[in-house]
């Protein structure tokens, strides 16, 4: 039989790029005296073979003048040889010169050395020629009894491996191995001979566990880790005997050794449901996310704990304290994940020590620069309002902590905090006066022009007795200062050292998704003012936006006072507002270093100056209670939002458990496996199906649309694919018939890919009769979002001589991997899309091209054909509009966001225009997203909806 189109490689060496030497320099080398030299030469000689030279006459060469050498290194470098060696000649069989390679392996056997010894017989693991091995049987058996343990250890494997490959060479092997495995001493040894007996002969595994139970404990941790495996086996075939491996797992969760506790954790949640075990295992679990140092550890741990939580949250939510005991972490994955896991364990009972923590976890980050810092108070902040959105009996102990760092110079922190007061000042009234007077106490620390955005609006709005609003005026008069502003400009612009410059505009985007325009002023112009943590300075500074929500507020606050003070007392308090009006519009018409108002903010300050000038029932209603109205509303349709999406995230956690449903008891199941039980088998084809999303049966005609057919009816082979896209790899299920009245022989389906998909097996060779067909399944590894492409060729012989004259080849078509594949619809805030949106780079823009001449119908079919989720509410879209802009936002399987803004207008002859801009991190999803946009547009309107 001729040998395989390619050999598997068994060792990698690295090799410099320097040109390779002769024949006959190697020559040289090698037929030295000097062992160095020899030494040199096979090193180079190795290379060679293994950069896929061959060298076929110096075989005879190393024979000769390296074999009778009894240097270890040459020792060494010989095994190395032998293994990567052409063994066979032209037509299979094995070369001659091999019986000389067998008789030097044989001296080597019985060499005096215990290291030459067990250095050979490691290298009789890697060999696949029975000719070589059955010669050496006996020299490998006599080994298993060496004084040395190193001889012994390496003996076992041999015969392992021998054994699994050629069984009939060695029938006795499970046999020897247990006598070996009874007298031996030493853990590594002992270790090898029961793997042996557990993947040859798990019979006698088992009986040597059982006769051996109670020394399970003092044994080496490596064997204690192969027992371990042994119990899930055994108990998976025979779920009678678990009461008796089950004592012997919970002694064994007292070992030193993480690696011995933690598969004693994974291994008692295979084998029971409990809550005394799941318990067990979880506070293994916590254990080594407590003791451990490294971070890779822990983030594996709280994957495990993750997948617990899902099948048992009662018991783990008894264990939330010592979870939160990783946010000591300093790695932001980790305190991410903590997080992430204890927001679904929260209980009423445990609320106030987690507030207590988290509060805590807060206090620490306010004393630390740097992003990571920054980010984590971030998350913390974030982790509390979802806490006490569950919990709202502890939102009065939260909202004081966090209002003192609203003047955080991070900006996304003090963001998070004042939306959070905004929510909690809406929802809860009894919190409202508490709230609104430690908001006021804070205010002067405010230096963020956001931040002071939302809390003036806040002021305006919930300040409505006569004591709050009172002192509203009196802390937003502080703040402003004294009149004039613009005065205050001009006598401190000379004073900066270096000259105004002009202001620079920037790009902004607005909530729709849409860009605007923002001017802002130079470090130049903003530096004249000596206090810029004041609401003045950021005034003096031209952020006229800042200055149109002062105005806004203190309006509503003068139309307030009349219902607290006589109408004398409210005409002066007006009066004071429409002077401090009256500068906001002079400061912004100066110059001398600040830039002009622009015209929306002069319009409407001057709108507020109106209102107070001639104030009016319905003007009062329109700005005292119509616009919180307006954000009650809001509110209540995010609420509604966030309510049909929580069933989806938490339907995994619910048990699904019905009245009148079938009690299972244990005892009396048999064999039959438990679906409640969590099955962490690495090699079990079922857990493998369940999780990779195939324990759903698929519908027939959905399976043939996965069907893609690669070669033509007529061709002498015809191939067809089923192709199934799991998380993060892809399954092909090739069909090769043989359509020819002749016998195909070394056929090779040999298949390549353009994109981020690599193949994960090699290609193997099949003879197929006439009209006889093969199925062949491969794997492709996935490692990104992009759209790729496998292709390939199909290559036979007519006879079995191997002669390229009789080599035939079909090109097969082309595979496509659709990228729709990987994408999933997600939620995100406002505030983190627009952040996302500044922060990548990679943009696409796809001109608008279609036949559908409604708008609305438009956005859905685009929302159904990329599997994204519209972030623009409901109520924005509604109502009938030539214009239409919206957000559309997904995630990748792969973690990638994927960003879409819609920009459409309709023309007055009712074709549809405009621009969809797509915006990802990586430049692969950014323009696969845009191709696929771009062919589901040129469908036709009835056919898209479709």
């Amino acid at each position: 039989m001729p040998p395989p189109t390619e050999r598997f490689c068994t060792v990698l060496i690295n090799s410099d790029k320097a040109p390779p030497p002769n024949e006959e320099e190697l020559r040289e080398e090698l037929e030295s005296k000097d062992i160095e030299k020899k030494v040199v030469g096979l090193k180079k000689l190795i290379s060679l073979l293994l950069n896929g030279e061959s060298m076929p006459k110096m075989l005879m060469v190393v024979i000769r003048f390296c074999v009778t050498c009894d240097d270890h290194k040459i020792k060494k470098l010989l095994l190395i040889y032998w293994e990567v060696c052409e063994k066979h000649g032209p037509d299979g069989k094995l070369l001659p010169e091999m019986i000389l390679v067998t008789n030097a392996i044989r001296n080597d056997l019985v060499h005096p050395s215990e290291w030459v010894r067990g250095c050979t017989l490691r290298f009789m693991c890697k060999l696949k020629e029975a000719e070589i091995l059955e010669p050496l049987i006996p020299v490998v058996k006599n080994n298993l009894e060496h004084r040395h343990a190193y001889v012994r250890r390496n003996a076992v494997l041999a015969v392992f491996l021998i054994f699994k490959n050629f069984e009939h060479m060695i029938p006795d092997g499970p046999e020897l191995v247990e006598k070996v495995l009874q007298a031996e001493a030493d853990p590594s040894c002992k270790r090898n001979a029961f793997l042996m007996l557990f993947s040859c002969d798990q019979e006698r595994a088992v009986h040597f566990l059982s006769n051996n139970l109670d020394q399970v404990a003092n044994y080496s941790d490596t064997l204690q880790l192969v027992v371990l495996e042994l119990i899930r086996k055994v108990v998976k075939s025979n779920p009678l005997d678990k009461s008796k491996y089950v004592r012997c797992i919970l002694t064994l969760f007292n070992s030193s050794s993480s690696a011995v506790v933690y598969e004693c954790a994974s291994t008692m949640i295979a084998l029971s449901s409990s809550a005394t075990a799941i318990k067990a295992a979880a506070s293994s679990y916590t254990q080594l996310l407590a003791t451990q140092s490294d971070n890779n550890i822990k983030l594996i741990v709280l994957e495990r704990l993750q997948d617990l939580k899902k099948q048992h949250p009662k018991v783990l939510s008894e264990l939330i304290m010592d979870i939160l005991r990783a946010l000591a972490s300093a790695n932001l994955d980790i305190r991410k994940k903590t997080l992430d896991i204890i927001l679904d364990l929260v209980t009423p009972a445990t609320i106030p020590e987690v507030m207590q923590v988290l509060k805590k976890e807060v206090a620490k980050t306010a004393g630390e620069d740097g992003d990571k810092s920054a980010e984590y108070r971030a998350i913390l902040i974030s982790s509390i309002h979802k806490s006490t959105t569950k919990f709202p009996e502890a939102v009065s102990t939260v909202v004081p902590i966090l209002m003192d760092f609203l003047g955080d110079s991070n900006q996304a922190s003090a963001v998070d905090v004042i939306l959070y007061v905004r929510e909690i000042v809406e929802t809860y009234p009894h919190l409202r006066e508490a709230t609104m007077r430690k908001l006021l106490q804070s205010f002067p620390t405010i230096h963020s022009s956001r931040v002071a955005r939302v809390a003036l609006w806040l002021v305006g709005e919930y300040c409505t007795e006569a004591q709050d609003v009172a002192l509203a005026f009196t802390t937003l008069k502080e703040g402003l200062g004294e009149l004039p502003f613009a005065l205050e400009a001009k006598e401190e612009a000379p004073a900066a050292a270096k000259p105004t410059t002009q202001p620079v505009g920037r790009p902004v985007v607005l909530k729709d998704g849409t860009y605007g325009h923002t001017s802002a002023a130079t470090e130049g112009s903003a530096g004249a003012v000596p206090d810029s943590g004041k609401l003045r300075a950021l005034l003096c500074g031209g952020d006229f936006f800042l200055a149109t929500v002062v105005a806004t507020t203190m309006t509503k606050l003068a139309l307030r006072t009349r219902a607290h003070v006589p109408v004398r007392t409210a005409n002066l308090v007006c009066a004071d507002v429409l002077l401090i009006l009256t500068g906001l519009l002079q400061m912004g018409q100066a110059g001398k270093g600040i830039p002009p108002i622009d015209k929306d903010s002069h319009e409407r300050i001057t709108i507020y100056l109106q209102i107070l000038s001639n104030p009016s029932d319905e003007l009062s209603q329109l700005c005292l209670v119509e616009c919180r109205e307006a954000f009650s509303a809001m509110l209540a349709e995010r609420h509604a939002a966030e309510a049909v999406d929580a069933p989806k995230a938490d339907a995994a956690l619910e048990v699904n458990r019905q009245t009148d449903d079938l009690i299972s008891v244990r005892q009396l199941r048999g064999r039959a496996q438990d679906p409640t039980f969590m099955d962490l088998d690495d090699d079990d084809d079922a857990a493998f199906s369940k999780a990779t999303g195939g324990g759903a049966k698929e519908d027939f005609a959905e399976r043939l649309k996965r069907v893609t057919q690669l070669t033509g009816l007529s061709d002498t082979v015809y191939a067809e694919a089923y192709v199934t896209v799991h998380s993060y790899d892809i399954m092909l299920d090739l069909l090769l018939i043989n359509q020819s009245k002749e016998t195909m022989y070394n056929m090779c389906l040999e298949l390549a890919t353009v994109g981020d998909l690599k193949l994960c097996d090699r290609p193997q060779s099949y003879t197929l009769k006439a009209g006889e067909s093969k199925h062949i399944k491969t794997n492709i590894k996935v490692s990104s979002t992009e759209t790729g492409i496998v292709f390939g060729t199909i290559v036979y012989d007519n006879a079995p001589t191997g002669n390229t004259q009789d080599r035939n080849c079909v090109v097969l078509n082309d595979i496509h991997i659709d990228i729709m594949d990987y994408i999933n619809a997600a939620s995100c805030t406002d505030l983190a899309f627009r952040a996302m949106w500044a922060e990548f780079e990679w943009e696409n823009k796809v001109a608008i091209d279609t036949d559908i001449t409604d708008v609305h119908v438009f956005l859905a079919h685009l929302v159904t054909s990329t599997k994204m989720k519209c972030l623009t509410p409901a109520s924005a879209l509604e109502g009938e509009s030539r214009f239409l802009a919206a957000n559309l936002y997904a995630k990748s399987t792969f973690g990638e966001d994927a960003l879409v803004n819609v920009s459409l207008e309709k023309r007055s002859a009712g074709s549809l225009c405009g621009y969809i801009r797509i915006r990802s991190k990586t430049q692969g999803i950014a323009l696969s997203l845009g191709d696929k946009l771009t062919l589901k547009m040129k469908r036709k309107g009835a056919g898209a909806m479709t």
